[in-house]
Order: structure tokens, then C-alpha cells, then sequence
């Protein structure tokens, strides 16, 4: 199966000094052992997703200009946009543009930044330069996010059309047009880490176990069908042996999964260097798409003395594994919002 995502993984080396003990041991995968401190699918997808209501629309216009072998996103304005900064009731919102899954690497574009306003106007040309037949393999994703100049990011909304779909000749697509501001969805989890038992000899060591129930809203890639599964990996173990994954739920934004996943080999201390990583995927024949995901971690930005990318928890990713490391052999619960582009 392909991840059309995977292209956009980073690799930074190897760690000196490999904690061994921390394996992976599922009933398809045998054990892996910790190797190598490198990116993760979601290593351009990160930002705060959590902590804004997604509220408002934003208005453009798409064109493929043939003379330019461009594709042109004409940003106009959005109106009613979330407050992102309650402390001072603003926003300072930009957009910005991906064309999907990343293939031709043709990266974002994104327009200026508005000050101090819900009701942005742009009026701004986003150019990607494409051979239109490409165009038919892409989808466009259209974001919407406020500016932190001291923080992160955080997401206001967005919009993403199929241009596999897209009739170039119907003169009504090129007017420009209002479009309702969507969310990225949730998953609603349990976690717990568990002491095993083991003689006097050795160091006590434990398992992590995530129970990952279900996914509300996800958002619509093509069509009207969705088919999702998640993947799970803990890193800083990118190896493909120690990947688990759900089964596919056909035909549904709400789906169910109830699958549990164990991770063992943990030694209390390992705990702050670890960081479950779960990324959803749209199933298709030909490639599967990236809808989003979490990082569930302390979030410091190093994993054994590494710096490293993907050790960027939000507060309540962090917050939930933290309750997890203070409640041994206690499940934990909580519904996480996805995190994307």
C-alpha cells in the first residue's frame, strides 16, 4: 500500500546510543528494536489544531491559465472567522495552499497576513506551476489560520476540493464563490501503561496499550465515500516492523473502531522520550490519503538528548499523556482533535 503522505518524511541520523529495550511486539509485526531517531509522516502537518471552534467562509476562485501552465487560486476575503487569540479577542489570519498528496512536491503557498480582523480581504493570486493533466491526480486544500508571532499557529478552518472532478470548461467554476469552513475531525482514545511482572534481577518494565475507539467528522477527500483506517507507530521507531494498524471502516466520516494496540518494553524512563504517533488514512486502490493525526507526548522537541521534529505534543495531547504516566494500570480517556497541514 502506498501513503501518499510518506514522501514528506524527514530523516535525522542516528542516535549514538540506542535504548534497546524499548520494543514493539504485536501478533503480525515480532519485535523491533529502537534504532534511529528520524521525521514522521506528519513532519509537515504540524500545528495547533486544538483550541479553535472552526466558524466562517472564505471566498476564491480557481482558473488553469493554458498560456502560463498554471494553476491559478485567486484568494478574495473571508468573513466571520474564530477568535484564535481569546486573550486579546483577535485573530491575525493568512491562508494558505497544498496541492495533495504531496507527489509533485510543488510545496504551500500562502497569502499575506491581516491584522486584528475576522473579516479578512486578500485579493491575492497563488500560482502553481503544473502540466494540467497532473491536475487530475491532486486535490486542492484551501487553510485558513491565525498568525502567533511568539507560538504556534492555529488552525481556523478549510476547504478542499477534488480536482480529479473538477470541470475546467464550466465557466461557473471559475467565478469566485463562497465556501463554508470545515474543521479536521477527532479521535476519541483510551491509554494506559501497564507494569509487568518480572524477577528481582531485572528492571521493571511495562506496555503501553491504546484502545482507539472511534474518529468523529473526518473530512471528505473525494466523493461522497470515505474509507479510513489508522496507523499507529511509536517513535522514534520509524521501522516498518513496528507499525500497527486498524481495520478498514467502509463508508462512513463516523466510524468505529475499537481495536486495541500494545506496545511493550517500556521502561518507566523511556516514557519521557517516546511519542505515540496515530495518523488516519482515506483507503483508495490506488493510494492512501493522509487525513490527519496526533502526537501524544511530553512534547519537549528532544527524545534522548535528540532534537527532533515530531516531539511537538499540543497542550492536550501532552495533558493526556502525562495522566497516562501518573495513573499506571489505569485507562485513560479523551477526544483529540486531528492535526493536518
Amino acid at each position: 500500500e502506498t501513503d501518499t503522505a510518506s514522501e514528506s518524511s524527514y530523516s535525522f541520523g542516528r542516535i549514538k546510543k540506542s535504548p534497546s529495550s524499548l520494543t514493539n511486539l504485536s501478533s503480525s509485526s515480532g519485535m523491533a528494536s529502537l534504532s534511529s531517531v528520524s521525521g514522521s509522516l506528519m513532519s509537515i502537518y504540524s500545528a495547533d489544531f486544538g483550541n479553535v471552534d472552526v466558524k466562517g467562509n472564505i471566498q476564491f476562485a480557481i482558473d488553469y491559465v493554458e498560456q502560463l501552465n498554471e494553476l491559478h487560486i485567486f484568494i478574495c476575503q473571508c468573513k466571520d472567522l474564530a477568535v484564535a487569540d481569546v486573550k486579546r479577542q483577535r485573530s491575525d489570519p493568512y491562508v494558505k495552499t497544498y496541492l495533495l498528496p504531496e507527489k509533485y512536491k510543488l510545496g504551500k503557498r500562502k497569502t499575506s497576513v491581516k491584522k486584528k480582523t475576522f473579516n479578512p480581504v486578500y485579493n491575492e493570486i497563488l500560482r502553481y506551476k503544473i502540466e494540467k493533466g497532473l491536475l487530475k491526480n491532486q486535490s486542492l486544500n484551501i487553510s485558513v489560520w491565525h498568525n502567533d508571532t511568539f507560538g504556534r499557529n492555529s488552525f481556523l478552518g478549510e476547504v478542499e476540493l477534488d480536482l480529479g472532478t473538477w470541470d475546467w470548461n464550466d465557466k461557473s467554476n471559475k467565478q469566485i464563490n463562497w465556501f463554508p469552513l470545515k474543521p479536521r475531525g477527532s479521535i476519541r482514545l483510551n491509554q494506559m501503561f501497564c507494569f509487568i511482572s518480572t524477577g528481582k534481577k531485572s528492571l521493571p518494565t511495562g506496555e503501553v496499550h491504546i484502545w482507539v475507539k472511534e474518529c468523529h467528522n473526518l473530512p471528505l477527500l473525494r466523493g461522497d465515500r470515505l474509507n479510513s483506517f489508522i496507523k499507529c507507530t511509536i517513535l522514534p521507531d520509524t521501522s516498518r516492523k513496528s507499525r500497527q494498524k486498524t481495520r478498514t471502516v467502509a463508508k462512513t466520516t463516523n466510524p468505529v473502531f475499537n481495536h486495541t494496540m500494545v506496545y511493550d518494553g517500556f521502561r518507566p524512563e523511556d516514557l519521557k522520550e517516546a511519542c505515540v504517533e496515530l495518523t488516519v488514512w482515506d483507503h483508495n486502490k490506488l493510494a492512501n490519503h493522509f487525513l490527519g493525526g496526533l502526537r501524544i507526548g511530553l512534547g519537549t522537541g528532544k527524545s534522548y538528548g535528540t532534537t527532533v521534529d515530531w516531539m511537538d505534543s499540543t497542550s492536550d495531547e501532552t495533558a493526556l499523556w502525562e495522566k497516562m504516566m501518573n495513573s499506571p494500570n489505569t485507562w485513560v480517556e479523551d477526544t483529540l482533535p486531528l492535526r493536518m497541514l
